[in-house]
């Protein structure tokens, strides 16, 4: 079993001469403009972190960590973190039985292959054309800042114990799942607001250095704040006991929206609220949903059945028009 935070020696035999040239082991061949491109630049602390470590004499030895994140081969490697490739696939519908369209079976390591991946991902998203007074623009269905934060998150807080399976991302017509194997180690309502807990800490480090991920759990706050600006459908964080998915949604219109994510998009903007020093009100809730302020009452139907559901409380009860907070505020 692979575990990331270890120094497992996977291949050795590198000079001093080749330390950042390890091409013949499958490593990218410069780690250390790697490493300085993404704005670290103090490599004895990357190797401090168990990217590589010494042998005797003048070799040095390629751990996991070293593998995962710097690998232009996975496959290169032993099956366990061969199969960490993220894995892309494309649907032509709503659903798997749907023609697929694109496939892709990463190969790169993460701090190697993680731009082109984002990039590859976000030019394959729909796009809307929106018409304005002079020119036409084109904007994404899904925030890619959104599928940046999500993607680095399946990374960091995969289960590498898992074998046989690694992070995956599947877009459909009208939605994209990205999953990581491991059952997640915070309830999936308690995401956005508690701190990160991570199994790879070594990993998580680096690739926060390096700027692929959010730094003290700002990540999935961000993915909510911008679903509420794009005015999209919550997403829907579902955990099971063998992995951890995320869903986002392509835009729908209150009246297209299930009643349970109505009530879920009032609880996560009830949290955003609350973590901005604010309470969730009326007003708010009509803004977030696109309803009309004359249909407010479409509003209170939902704060009511949000309540129902345990998962918003008043914030005052002597006083109910103060708004209303978390129910774990």
């Amino acid at each position: 079993m692979t575990q990331i935070g270890r120094t497992e020696i996977l291949k050795g035999e590198a000079t001093k001469e080749c330390l950042f040239a390890i091409g013949d082991y499958a490593i990218v061949p410069n780690v250390k403009s790697v490493l300085q491109k993404r704005g670290v630049h103090d490599v004895a602390m990357s190797m401090f972190v168990r990217v590589i470590v010494r042998d005797v004499g003048d070799r040095w030895n390629i751990t996991n960590l070293g593998a995962i994140l710097f690998a232009t081969r996975l496959g290169d490697f032993d099956a366990s973190l061969a199969r960490k490739g993220v894995r892309f696939v494309a649907y032509g519908g709503t659903n798997k039985a749907a023609p697929v369209t694109h496939r892709h079976d990463g190969q790169k390591g993460y701090a190697t292959g993680f731009e082109r991946m984002v990039g590859y991902l976000n030019d394959l998203l729909p796009r809307n054309e929106h018409i304005g007074t002079a020119l036409r623009e084109v904007h994404p269905l899904f925030p890619e800042l959104a599928i940046r934060e999500l993607v680095g998150n399946a990374l960091i807080h995969q289960d590498m114990t898992v074998t046989g399976a690694g992070p995956q991302i599947e877009l459909f017509s009208d939605r994209i799942e990205i999953t990581n194997p491991g059952c997640s180690l915070v309830k999936p309502d308690r995401m956005i607001d508690l701190p990160p807990r991570s199994r790879n800490e070594a990993l998580a480090s680096l690739m926060r250095r390096m700027g692929m991920c959010e730094e003290q759990g700002s990540g999935l706050d961000k993915v909510i704040a911008l679903v509420e600006v794009f005015q999209l459908p919550p997403p829907l964080l579902r955990a099971d006991d063998n992995s951890m998915q995320v869903v986002l949604y392509g835009p729908r219109t209150f009246a297209e929206m299930t009643p349970d994510e109505r009530v879920r998009a009032c609880y996560f903007h009830a949290v955003l609220k609350f973590l901005s020093g604010d309470k969730m009100k009326n007003a708010s809730l009509c803004v977030r949903l696109g309803i009309d302020p004359k249909n407010a009452a479409q509003a209170t139907g939902v704060i009511n059945k949000t309540l129902d559901a345990g998962l918003i409380r008043f914030a005052d009860p002597d006083h109910p028009r103060a708004g209303y907070v978390p129910h774990w505020a």
